[in-house]
């Protein structure tokens, strides 16, 4: 077990770890002109790992890390990330697109185009105005610094919908030894795992083999990233991508079975966890933040594919904005999940209030449920009374203005 202790970095960023820059600039791909580009670069070649969408319609960015991922894990100097265009379903001129991205930052910077990773987030089937992109990179290439406002800008630059940036950052202390990790996310609409429309870009100056460095992505993305949901869709274009430039006055983690690869492990999962639920509370139009934990389950894996079922219902989103404890609707997502179960077994409360037992209605108190509806954070918990796994997924409920947004995103 770690002996490791988080400390977070208040108004943190990812330009808070040692030897990253940053800036984010308006190149006019937003109509609104927003900040719409992105830069973050190393002043040192950085291990990176990755974490892609599993969507078969992949985007162009993506299929372009990948491959730049295989061919240098151990030397990525810069991520160019623009929003308002995401470059997918764009054909070959999408990729000659990306390529050019990155030539363009590898020209702006003094680097190897193989030196760059990308990330696109905005409307789909749109070419990249490519005038407007390298101008923009260049302009931000020239205004990068290492401030922490510069990492907040970069984080308001990949925003779509968003109304807000998602950034966290914390020093990890073990053993004597101590790193940062810092991260920025974007996402509020077309979040279901693996893993939805979000784009993240995590720092480090720990230093940590290739391999691990992805092992310890995977898995804690696992336990973060790919345990929300706002609308169950999956983008064409998300990534997590890790960079880490092996600056900290630590040793480096090269074995899984050690403390300090516990410790990273620890401190990754602790910024995208925050992260994770900072996408949640500002998902589209959502008005309620919802944990659901199902416990009581045969194995974690069917306990969050219970949570999952729960967490994706509209009826259940729906009756969580509208203030009514319909606890039907939570039991029918139940034994509709896949995992078979016995319904004499199943408890369900909301919040403390204990709505059913043993498969039937047990205290249901409307007043009592009116006032935990209120409630700005909503915890609804299922015992499945099978054995001792439990698992915890976030979700929000589904207003209105969902709606609104999402049927005149385009225009």
């Amino acid at each position: 077990m770690s002996t490791a202790t988080l400390h977070p970095i208040d108004a943190g960023s990812i330009t808070s770890i040692p030897g990253f820059d940053a800036a984010g600039v308006a190149a006019g791909i937003k109509a609104n002109g927003a900040l719409d580009v992105a830069l973050v670069t190393s002043n040192r070649p950085c291990v990176a790992a990755a974490v892609f969408t599993t969507n078969a319609f992949k985007a162009a960015p993506v299929l372009y890390d990948q491959r730049i991922l295989a061919e240098n894990p151990s030397g990525i100097r810069a991520v160019v990330i623009n929003a308002g265009c995401a470059n997918a379903c764009t054909g070959e001129q999408g990729m000659r697109n990306a390529e050019a991205t990155a030539e363009a930052a590898a020209e702006a910077l003094g680097i190897a185009p193989g030196d760059v990773m990308l990330m696109s987030t905005g409307v789909i089937g749109a070419q990249l105005p490519m005038d407007k992109l390298t101008r923009g990179v260049a302009a931000a290439a020239a205004q990068r610094s290492s401030s922490i406002d510069a990492g907040h800008d970069a984080a308001r630059a990949i925003m779509t919908t968003d109304t807000r940036p998602k950034e966290c950052a914390i020093r990890v202390t073990c053993e004597g030894a101590s790193f940062t990790i810092g991260g920025m996310a974007k996402g509020a609409g077309m979040i279901h795992p693996n893993m939805a429309t979000l784009l993240c870009l995590l720092t480090t100056d720990a230093a940590i083999a290739p391999d691990l460095a992805q092992r310890a992505l995977r898995d804690a993305v696992d336990t973060s990233f790919n345990m929300i949901t706002v609308d169950g869709d999956t983008s064409t274009n998300d990534t997590a991508l890790l960079l880490a430039n092996g600056t900290a006055a630590a040793a480096p983690i090269t074995a899984a079975d050690s403390l300090a690869y516990e410790a990273f492990f620890q401190g990754l999962t602790h910024v995208l966890t925050a992260l994770a639920q900072g996408i949640v509370r500002d998902a589209e139009g959502a008005t309620r933040f919802i944990t659901i934990t199902v416990r009581g389950a045969a194995d974690a894996a069917a306990a969050k594919q219970v949570g999952m079922s729960v967490a994706r219902s509209l009826l259940v989103k729906t009756a969580i904005y509208g203030r009514d404890a319909n606890w039907g609707r939570i039991v029918c997502a139940v034994g509709y999940s896949g995992v078979p179960v016995d319904p004499s077994r199943v408890g369900v409360w909301l919040g403390d209030l204990e709505l059913v037992r043993a498969g039937a209605p047990y205290d249901v108190n409307e007043e009592r449920a009116a006032a935990i509806l209120e409630q700005p954070d909503i915890a609804i918990t299922v015992d499945l009374g099978q054995g001792s796994a439990a698992a915890t997924v976030w979700t929000c409920d589904i207003s209105h203005s969902y709606v609104d947004i999402n049927a005149h995103y385009r225009t």
